[in-house]
């Protein structure tokens, strides 16, 4: 274990310290160790890296060599690793070999080496031997047994490279990276660049690679086990002359479902270099896969999915088809906007996610228009604005000074608003002119790194328009919702902006520059960039006024009550993303005390006839929020059920519904959500017996034997039906076929419905008493979250987690876990809960990652109390008069 020492304990335990540091010279006079960013004064030029990866040890060793510049004389050089055993460290420089004191003075892994005489400015080589714990969550180089083999990974952003190998861990900092790995006999070894060769010495292959192209730590990969892979090339474009070598890199088990994986990256790589008007930036592109990855991560040349992102065939759900098109071309975007071109520092990584967001959705639904894949940009920017109408929040584009503040950037404000700022903008200028800025801006930082005024400046030099920058600045650079209020004048409206705040909250004045677009049920859109507080339109088109057209703003609107209800009774004959717009802009018109509850009621009616499977279940979900959060009497929960039953019900008779594997394969993608949304709720919530006994009777098949009894898209409302009816036996019985299993869809979805149940039998068996040696780190902690999370164990959750909280956050969670674990207790709605929970946590949390998320949990807590209490009774009494 590593021990994190001060220097005097240093040279008090020499007796145990490694023989190349019992001469080192005792640390310099204390220096300010830095909190965030590095002083700059080495840069480091070029790294050597020889890992040795045994996935079936607990630990892994490495070389690591340094090339860097000193730019003045030092007796210090501050640097990254963290808890690592230092086995030796020396120093070439001015023509000698030192051994300097090596010693990790934080706990984010900032390291130090101290000398006895000042460096002389100039050329250093910085040489590492160590060994390192492997992780078992998706953090720095982590290992997982699959079926009966260890495979091991690695995932360095944000600042996890610094547990791998020594490093200059900044994103600013790039230079090229020669790496060798050295594995089992005949194992897969992946990294960067091409494998160049492989030998085999003692009992280990040795596997050596090209240099890297320039490349931040955080973007480093190395890879090892008996993988299945499958191997082809993304045929020559107009952008690329030569065949780019493309492979799919997987688990064994999964080894029968990559060609679709394989097809579809082909088709993306090629409409990205369309888009940037460029070739794929790296030689080679590999696309790995790992069971407990929680998203995926754009390695250069070799990016990192969850299994279940990649591992699937032409039957699989439209679900799934529609997050490997997002995801996979989130992923190859970066290649270009984040890989290629790099922020700077991390106050400027919504560069990277916003665009890589935007570019998801965009290119994933050129991939398969069919799936509809672009409207869920509109679902996720609208579902980004419930964090940022907090009062307690972030910009998108945040300073960063700490290193506890970086994994906080990685949240939905930074990919949802950010996605939707994007796609607001790029509207707004016309995607050929948005386009040439993009193309613009990548060409100046080629391999480099960039800022968030270079690219503003690209986009104001494409748009020709100087009002563009103001604009998107007010919306990276402040926090926020804009809320447009409508008010009707002789000849057209008054607009009025202000900042959107729920009820019991208050907000500070702000003022953005708004590309406004509206137009009228049976009128044309018009367009204007709003940048004063109140300005006057003169628009008389008939029909209803539709203030978001096409849903892509980033901003909520308030309409006069009689305005609401026409646009209301229209609401299912809108395009999506005006649908989405209405259905967030009334309910939060509700949170902010202004709608009525019949407006709802009557809007879910509306809405759920809609076409588009992203916008027809947003009326309803939003009395299903009410109903979760304890806001109904039993006449408004019966109410509630008879609305859903009255909607879903007809739709399941239109529809059909036949649970058997690849049922509907081929047929309309959006068919089949609306059909899985109906079946959902009526088995859920809208208590269908005849339905749910059909559609246990598929599961119990399934679970019997039977593969082709029950489609994966129905393992979600059917296992936990299942749960529901068999209890604590049903759910013990549920957990070890889970474990037993290697299937990416199954699994995960099987310990969902566990851990969810919602049944204080269930949350105390997994709290007290669930332990086995299968469970991975990441499934043990979305039990934990499950029983948080649910309702009818929330209350116990939170007991446990009073008592548990360090050791849950300590657990080893991989990428982001402890900012996001705040984020478990958000489900309350009690102002009394919200200072329990601020009075419990606060403390814990003060100056750590995780107090951003802390403090946006209390005020979602307390201001949901404050809604339930002024508004519960009117919206109970509303639903109990629906028929």
């Amino acid at each position: 274990m590593f021990l994190k020492l001060t220097a005097a304990a240093v040279l008090a335990l020499s007796i145990n310290a490694p023989a190349w540091a019992e001469a080192a010279p005792a640390p310099a006079a204390a220096t300010p160790v830095p909190a965030g960013k590095l002083t700059g004064q080495v840069q480091p030029q070029a790294y050597r890296i020889d890992l040795t990866i045994d996935p079936r040890q607990e630990r892994f060793s490495g070389k690591t060599e340094i090339d860097a510049v000193l730019k003045t004389a030092s007796r210090t050089i501050d640097l990254h690793w963290r808890d690592m055993e230092l086995r030796s460290v020396e120093v070439q420089a001015g023509g000698q070999v030192l051994k300097p004191a090596a010693q990790q003075v934080d706990d984010s892994g900032v390291g130090r080496l101290t000398f006895a005489e000042p460096l002389p400015a100039g050329p250093v080589t910085l040489r590492f031997v160590y060994d390192a714990p492997f992780q078992t969550a998706p953090a720095g180089l982590f290992r997982v047994k699959v079926g009966d083999d260890w495979y091991a990974w690695t995932q360095l952003q944000s600042i996890d490279g610094r547990g791998v190998f020594p490093s200059f861990d900044e994103p600013g900092f790039k230079t090229p990276f020669t790496v060798t790995l050295r594995t089992l006999p005949g194992q897969t070894a992946v990294s960067n660049a091409p494998q160049t060769g492989v030998k085999r010495e003692g009992e280990m292959d040795v596997h050596t690679f090209a240099p890297t192209l320039p490349l931040p730590t955080y973007l480093v990969a190395a890879m090892a086990g008996p993988f299945a892979v499958v191997e082809g090339t993304v045929p020559p474009t107009p952008q690329r002359a030569k065949p780019l070598p493309l492979r799919i890199v997987s688990p064994r088990p999964n080894a029968d479902k990559l060609a679709f994986a394989l097809e579809g990256s082909k088709e993306i790589v090629r409409l990205l270099e369309a888009y940037f008007g460029d070739a794929f930036p790296y030689p080679k592109l590999d696309q790995i896969t790992s069971p407990i990855m929680p998203g995926a991560m754009e390695n250069a040349g070799a990016d990192l999915y969850n299994d279940a992102l990649l591992v699937m065939d032409e039957k699989a759900t439209t679900g799934q088809k529609r997050s490997f098109g997002m995801v996979v071309s989130h992923e190859l975007a970066h290649q270009w906007f984040g890989d290629l071109v790099t922020p700077a520092w991390w106050d400027d990584i919504w560069l990277n996610e916003s665009f890589a967001n935007w570019m998801g959705f965009r290119i994933g639904d050129e991939w398969r228009p069919a799936l509809n894949i672009r409207a869920g940009a509109v679902q996720e920017g609208f579902d980004a604005m419930r964090t940022d109408a907090l009062v307690a929040g972030r910009p998108i584009r945040q300073r960063i000074e700490t290193n506890a503040q970086i994994d906080e950037a990685f949240d939905s404000i930074t990919y949802g608003k950010g996605g939707h700022v994007v796609a607001m903008i790029a509207g707004y200028m016309g995607d050929d002119k948005f386009r040439d800025g993009v193309r613009r801006y990548m060409a100046a930082h080629r391999y480099g790194n960039a800022t968030s005024t270079d690219f503003f400046k690209a986009m104001a030099e494409a748009s020709g328009d100087a009002r563009i920058v103001p604009a998107m600045q007010s919306f990276t650079d402040q926090q926020g919702v804009p809320l447009l209020t409508f008010a009707r004048t002789g000849t057209g409206w008054q607009v009025s902006q202000s900042r959107y705040a729920r009820l019991g909250s208050q907000a500070p004045a702000t003022r953005w520059g708004i590309p406004l677009c509206l137009r009228t049920t049976g009128g044309t859109r018009q367009c204007q960039l709003m940048t004063e507080a109140t300005t006057a339109i003169s628009y008389g088109g008939k029909g209803a006024l539709v203030p978001n057209v096409g849903g892509t703003g980033y901003y909520r609107f308030e309409l006069p009550a009689a305005e609401w209800d026409k646009l209301i009774a229209a609401a299912d004959r809108l395009p999506g993303g005006e649908a989405q717009a209405l259905a967030d802009s009334l309910d939060a018109s509700f949170q902010a005390g202004r709608a009525s509850p019949d407006q709802l009621v009557a809007a879910a009616r509306q809405l759920a006839r809609q076409k588009d499977s992203y916008a027809t279940g947003t009326g309803i979900a939003a009395l299903a929020g009410y109903a979760e959060a304890g806001f109904l009497d039993e006449a408004g929960k019966a109410g509630f059920q008879r609305l859903g039953n009255s909607l879903y019900g007809p739709r399941v008779q239109e529809l059909g519904f036949d649970p058997r594997a690849g049922a509907y394969a081929g047929h309309d993608p959006e068919e089949t959500q609306r059909r899985q949304q109906a079946v959902g709720f009526l088995v859920r919530k809208g208590g269908d017996a005849a339905l749910r006994a059909k559609l246990t009777e598929a599961t119990r098949a399934y679970l019997g034997g039977n593969k082709q009894a029950l489609d994966p898209a129905w393992y979600g409302p059917g296992l936990a039906a299942l749960i529901e009816e068999g209890g604590l036996a049903a759910a013990r019985d549920l957990a070890d076929r889970a474990l037993a299993s290697t299937d990416p869809v199954f699994r995960p979805a099987a310990l969902n419905a566990v851990g969810g149940s919602g049944q204080p039998v269930i949350g105390r068996w997994i709290l007290e008493q669930f332990q086995d040696s299968r469970l991975r780190t990441s499934e043990r902690q979305g039990l934990i979250r499950g029983v948080i999370v649910s309702g009818g164990t929330r209350d116990l959750g939170w007991d446990w987690l009073k008592s548990n909280y360090e050791a849950l956050a300590n657990s080893g969670g991989g990428i982001f876990f402890a900012s996001r674990l705040p984020g478990m207790v958000a489900g309350f709605c009690s102002v009394q809960r919200a200072d329990e929970i601020a009075s419990l946590l606060r403390p814990k949390l003060q100056g750590k990652t995780g107090a951003l998320g802390l403090e946006r949990s209390i005020e979602r807590v307390r201001s949901c109390g404050v809604l339930k209490d002024a508004r519960g009774t009117e919206l109970s009494a509303a639903l109990a008069k629906v028929k």
